[in-house]
């Protein structure tokens, strides 16, 4: 099932994405909290503005380096346990909406990855039990200010400004994501094209990681780590991470 969240230009509704992606049934309440119903209302997804599929209400996790790739392109080792981070919700934006260069920064790079959607409040979860708490998966571009993330020497300002983390398009709750191919486009050229597989710690694992330090609230999203290829933006430019299974996130990049 796929869930978006848009707009007809009154306030935010739900609505369930049919398998081609082009028409929205829109339904009543929110999938996270309550009970959902079709109001049989229908749009065509070209006649809405997507938003972000999920806001927060707590927290973005982030993991760093959990593709061996991108951790040797970084110039370091894959870390024994996962390394998180936290992300502010204010920096989630929606599919389409434009990444703010900051002023601070003069080098922001992409990072296409797997976004994990939690579905229930939950606390020192097994591995084995930690699928059981995700509600599903969308699209996410980690964005870092990664002249900031060196000289900061942590990592909360280089990937916390306003927009630096775009989600979307949607949530696609039934999914197997042990091997999707994430593919990330900067001005419709691939630059990113890695698989889940590679992934040094699992959805499972990190689920369970993550609980182990924070509890985890319905509709916190961990970020699972981007591949190889990681690169500069400017403005000008648009960035689309595509997931199989899931569907393209694109968004364009603005001076302030």
């Amino acid at each position: 099932m796929r869930i978006a969240r848009f707009t007809t230009g009154d306030d935010p509704v739900y609505g369930l994405v049919d398998g081609a992606g082009e028409k929205i049934a829109e339904i009543t309440g929110d999938p996270l909290y309550t009970r959902i119903e079709l109001t049989g209302a229908t749009h065509l997804v070209e006649d809405v503005r997507l938003l972000a599929p999920v806001i927060p209400r707590s927290k973005v996790v982030g993991i760093g380096k959990n593709y061996a790739d991108h951790a040797a392109e970084m110039g370091g080792d894959v870390p024994e346990e996962p390394l998180m981070f936290l992300v502010p919700n204010t920096a989630v934006v929606g599919p389409g909406d434009p990444v703010v260069l900051p002023p601070q920064s003069s080098e922001v790079h992409y990072e296409g990855e797997l976004a994990v959607v939690i579905g229930r409040l939950c606390k020192d979860v097994e591995p084995e039990d930690a699928l059981g708490v995700v509600f599903g998966y969308t699209c996410a571009n980690d964005v870092t200010a990664r002249d900031l993330q060196r000289s900061d020497g942590q990592w909360a300002r280089a990937k916390g400004f306003d927009t630096f983390c775009p989600l979307g398009p949607w949530v696609e709750t039934d999914l197997d994501v042990s091997s999707l191919r994430v593919v990330t486009r900067r001005d419709g050229e691939v630059v990113q094209d890695g698989t889940t597989a590679d992934m040094v710690h699992g959805v499972a694992a990190l689920v369970s990681h993550a609980s182990r330090a924070f509890t985890l609230l319905p509709g916190d999203v961990i970020l699972t780590g981007t591949p190889a290829g990681v690169g500069p933006v400017v403005a000008g430019q648009r960035v689309e991470v595509e997931i199989e299974g899931i569907g393209t996130l694109s968004n364009p990049f603005v001076e302030p």
